[in-house]
């Protein structure tokens, strides 16, 4: 006979919860990743925190603040240029 155990209901539930909100794709995917990493991090749980989810997040930040930056340098130039002069 096998010493096989079923899993009870609320961990099956619980596994099937996160298959649904995309959870378990998303570590999979992150450890497959670091898996496949040639240069091994130190931390291995800084890199999952720093690749999970992310799904280019951090790109579109930095291409969020560079883009205000700009605008806000059009804004000031603007600015001075609408400003009366004095003389």
């Amino acid at each position: 006979m096998s010493s096989y155990k079923p899993i009870d209901s609320k961990r099956e539930e619980f596994r099937r919860y996160l298959e649904r909100a995309g959870v378990m794709d998303a570590l999979t995917k992150v450890l497959v990743s670091l898996y496949e990493e040639p240069d091994k991090p130190e931390d291995a749980l800084e890199y999952v925190r720093k690749h999970l989810g992310t799904d280019g997040g951090e790109d579109e930040l930095e291409a969020a603040k560079a883009r205000i930056a700009e605008l806000e340098a059009e804004n000031a130039m603007l600015k001075g240029e609408s400003a009366p002069t004095e003389g």
